[in-house]
């Protein structure tokens, strides 16, 4: 199998989602890619000194680029509307710093805004808050660490915040809202070692990465996670032609994961059980409503996220909860 790689430049890098966009590259399937990504307010990869004001990455177009700052897209030979695709997560390595702030930018909290002129004018620019409006990080992937100016530390354990195509729909399309294709998911849970499969919506998938955080905990309360660039992504895409998904699904370390999307919160947590349930079946060759039951018993719900304007929870079923075989006839 080969491998690819993507370099930092105005052809691969763009602030929307598009079916329309010209592939920073084409694959084929079980091979790899090797990338940078920036963080989501376009910060250069790397700053020579953590605390000074961030330097920003240019050039860019922020008429065009507004929002998360996306490598790509993958193209993925023989990829059709109606598969999945599956990305494995090999290697998600920080660079050397990153940011947090305790205020949400406007535009994660609103689902109307797309990228045209939403409430009151056009959409905010999304870039890295200076001042007392963030607070400054310096990342160091060896120590898998964060720390303060001030001296505060925290554990790292990196995920990409954006993983997603574009859906079969014409013009741009916004990067703040998770969608059935993928996205703005934020779910910490996808970290090195785990595998997302995603829906195709388009000929060639199209998939797109970026927005890093190099730390967040559940629901991304305050709007941003800890934002950062990451130094070396490595991904391995593997094309399944003959699986059908109607929602992202997740195998990652500490079990399996389906999600769900709305802008109401119960809405994405019945979105998320129902698939769980779908894939308790498939796993376990139970009826459903022995899945539902069992879902009930193993099954923890998480919120992914609360502040991208399109809420996200996920469905965790933890590696071994259920053991054994059962016989029974399947509804």
């Amino acid at each position: 199998m080969a491998t690819h790689s993507i370099e930092l430049g105005p052809s691969t890098l763009r602030g929307y989602f598009s079916r329309d966009v010209t592939p920073a590259v084409t694959i084929d399937s079980g091979d790899t890619v090797r990338c940078q990504t920036l963080d989501a307010g376009w910060g250069a990869l790397r700053q020579a000194d953590p605390f000074a004001s961030p330097v920003s990455f240019q050039p860019r177009d922020t008429a065009r680029d507004f929002a998360h700052a996306l490598t790509g897209p993958i193209a993925v030979r023989g990829a059709r509307a109606g598969m999945t695709l599956e990305i494995r997560f090999r290697t998600i390595r920080l660079s050397n710093w990153g940011w947090s702030a305790g205020e949400a930018l406007p535009s994660q909290f609103d689902p109307r805004l797309g990228l045209g002129s939403g409430p009151g004018g056009p959409p905010p620019v999304i870039t890295v808050p200076t001042g007392d409006q963030a607070t400054l990080w310096a990342l160091d992937p060896g120590q898998q660490q964060g720390r303060t100016q001030s001296g505060l530390t925290i554990a790292t354990r990196p995920f990409l915040g954006v993983v997603g195509m574009p859906a079969d729909e014409p013009g741009i399309q916004s990067t703040f809202p998770p969608r059935f294709c993928g996205g703005n998911m934020d779910c910490r849970e996808l970290v090195e070692g785990s595998s997302l499969y995603l829906p195709i919506a388009v000929d060639g998938g199209l998939l797109s990465l970026g927005d890093g955080h190099a730390a967040q905990g559940d629901g991304e309360v305050a709007g941003p996670a800890l934002a950062c660039p990451m130094e070396r992504v490595e991904i391995e895409i593997h094309l399944h032609r003959d699986l059908h998904l109607k929602m992202p699904r997740a195998q990652t370390p500490i079990g399996w994961l389906t999600f769900g999307f709305h802008t109401d919160v119960n809405e994405a947590w019945a979105q998320a059980t129902e698939d769980m349930v779908r894939l308790m079946s498939e796993l376990h060759h139970l009826s459903a409503k022995s899945a539902l039951s069992l879902a009930s018993l193993v099954v923890n719900l998480r919120i992914t996220q609360v502040v991208n304007g399109v809420r996200g929870v996920h469905a965790v079923l933890p590696h071994g909860a259920i053991g054994g075989t059962q016989s029974e006839a399947r509804s």
